[in-house]
């Protein structure tokens, strides 16, 4: 009878379960320190084809400056100085890592930090309403619905708030608004500052005077959508916990512990600035944000942006109690894009040749007239990116695509002969006498897998994984996918993976697949046996051996090692 039910439980979790291919993350993220040879080669041929872009006229006028970091280093950098600039203002001769741009909205991940550092001191609840911490916003003369909408969901863009309150205003603009068939409109709710009063800065009176003039766009948490007074509600609230301004909050919090000299909210001078020229209108370089500093107001470098870069890589899991700060919070507008908090997220399976397994980007966007910015962090590999630009906006994209492109299949390619190197093989259980033994392969297209299993003498390929195989007509095999943990924490020996069964998916331009076989939800953790995962297996790598706790053996690995440097692999 419990053979029965047992039987009977998985078949009912192969039939609700839908068919996963393969699991990401394939691969512990990588540490590159003493290894950027691997991809020197790419920084070459992206070095050549971004002098190549930058070289046509549209972009005459434009500087960048793009730097590729590791968790613990810059790898790479390279930089253009624009060829037409003002010639009464010309800015920084010749740019580098220290020149300083605008990074407009990328000052938004700040601001989050700053909730993050609160929220982890016990000063602020992700989870309250904000009204706990701005006492003004508990008026009655308030449309918006402050009591339902908390300091999480303002950083994860989900609350539905308006984008702007003195900003994006046609009436304020050289078209003729009843040329686009408006009537005419006074504009007298408009408070006295930014575009409605020559860009002189907004304080916090008038921020706050012009959201009880606004209603929102969506109740909160119903869906995400892009608001700049998101961030400039959570600078009123880093101010008031904090007793400082927004601005000596961040500096104190964040510039200063992480190095970062050349970032700052009051203005460069000019001989580190890029100043790029426009085709039409002024650059924003010497407009004040003044209370909309939250959402934008941060000059910085390319160096300065890699240390800040480089903190996310290495704390993003460890800022507050329950928070992934990589994570998302919600769906986007596209199939591939998600909201983070305030992460503007992309996630896609076109990037790698041999692989549908999908890629996750988590960038932050910045725009302000003649700074397009973005930092892009690409956990899975211990990478991030900075791209700052001063000039044409449509440089960023091209450079973005190239960049992450290049950069991602270079990676893949390094990560794969390493974990070559360092984890497959066929091994045999430590004790001669038991008939245990097992064989691993690597490829970028299956990750490392299991390509036999023999446990006292049985085949576990013929016994026990065909219980996990949802549609036998369908190739499958048994993937490894890391889980970033350690049976020994406290010295970090003893990586934990788990296994499981995935199929190989349908060949390009297979017919008669059905909708809903797109649909999985992954489930790593599948049956026990006397009281131990049966997919648990450890790489203690220091002993070359592999241990399989429910099956009861350990493995040896080959006696010969293959030669050359291992790619250090971080949990």
């Amino acid at each position: 009878m419990l053979t029965v039910v047992f039987v009977s439980l998985f078949l009912l979790s192969k039939t609700v379960n839908c068919v996963c291919y393969q699991q990401t993350p394939a691969f512990p993220p990588p540490e590159w320190t003493g290894l950027a040879s691997d991809l020197s080669s790419t920084f070459a041929s992206i070095e050549s084809k971004l002098r190549q872009v930058v070289s046509k006229e549209q972009y005459e006028n434009t500087s960048y400056s793009v730097e590729v970091t590791s968790a613990s280093e810059t790898l790479w950098e390279s930089h253009a100085t624009a060829r037409r600039r003002n010639e009464t203002r010309p800015g920084v001769k010749h740019v580098d890592s220290s020149s300083q741009y605008r990074i407009a909205s990328i000052t938004k991940v700040f601001t989050a930090l700053g909730i993050l550092f609160q929220q982890r001191l016990g000063n602020v609840n992700l989870d309250d309403p904000v009204l706990n911490y701005v006492e003004e916003l508990r008026s009655d003369e308030y449309e918006l619905p402050w009591k339902d909408i908390t300091l999480r969901i303002l950083a994860s863009q989900a609350s539905g708030l308006p984008r702007e309150f003195a900003q994006a205003d046609i009436i304020n603009s050289d078209i003729d608004p009843t040329s686009l068939g408006l009537p005419p409109a006074s504009g007298k709710t408009a408070p006295n500052c930014d575009e409605n009063d020559e860009y002189r800065p907004c304080n916090r009176t008038q921020l706050l005077d012009g959201l009880k003039h606004r209603g929102p766009v969506f109740a909160p948490n119903q869906r995400s959508t892009y608001s700049n007074l998101n961030f400039e509600v959570l600078g009123l609230v880093l101010a008031d916990v904090t007793n400082m301004t927004y601005e000596q909050y961040v500096k104190t919090a964040i510039f200063e512990p992480l190095n970062m000299t050349s970032s700052s909210f009051d203005k460069p001078p000019d001989d580190r600035a890029v100043l790029p020229l426009l085709r039409n209108g002024n650059n924003y370089w010497d407009f004040e944000e003044g209370i909309q500093s939250p959402s934008g107001g941060i000059y910085s470098s390319s160096a300065d942006m890699s240390k800040f870069v480089r903190y996310i890589l290495t704390h993003y899991n460890a800022l507050a109690t329950g928070v992934n700060w990589l994570g998302p919070s919600g769906w986007s507008g596209g199939l591939h894009s998600f909201y983070g908090m305030p992460f503007e997220i992309f996630r896609t399976d076109r990037i790698l040749p041999s692989s549908k397994r999908p890629v996750t980007f988590a960038t932050k966007s910045g725009g302000l007239p003649g700074y397009p910015s973005r930092i892009v962090i690409m956990e899975e590999y211990g990478l991030g990116i900075t791209v700052l630009v001063g000039g044409e906006a449509a440089l960023l994209l091209e450079i973005v695509e190239i960049v992450t492109v290049d950069l991602v299949r270079a990676a893949e390619d390094a990560v794969w002969r390493r974990i070559a190197s360092t984890y497959a093989g066929s091994f045999t259980a430590a004790d001669s006498s038991v008939n245990s033994s097992l064989t691993l392969d690597s490829s970028a297209s299956k990750g490392l897998h299991l390509k036999s299993f023999i446990s006292n003498g049985t085949d576990v390929f013929a016994t026990l994984f065909p219980i996990f195989v949802r549609d036998t007509s369908q190739a499958w095999y048994p993937q490894l996918t890391p889980t970033l943990l350690f049976e020994d924490e406290e010295r970090k020996r003893g990586e934990i993976w788990r296994i499981s069964v995935v199929h190989e998916r349908p060949k390009d331009g297979v017919s008669k697949r059905n909708v809903w076989d797109d649909d999985c939800v992954a489930d790593m953790d599948t049956v026990s046996y006397g009281g131990e995962p049966i997919n648990k297996i450890i790489f203690w790598h220091e002993k070359k051996t592999l241990q399989l706790p429910a099956w009861n053996v350990t493995l040896r690995a080959p006696a010969a090692t293959p030669n050359g440097a291992e790619l250090v692999m971080q949990g």
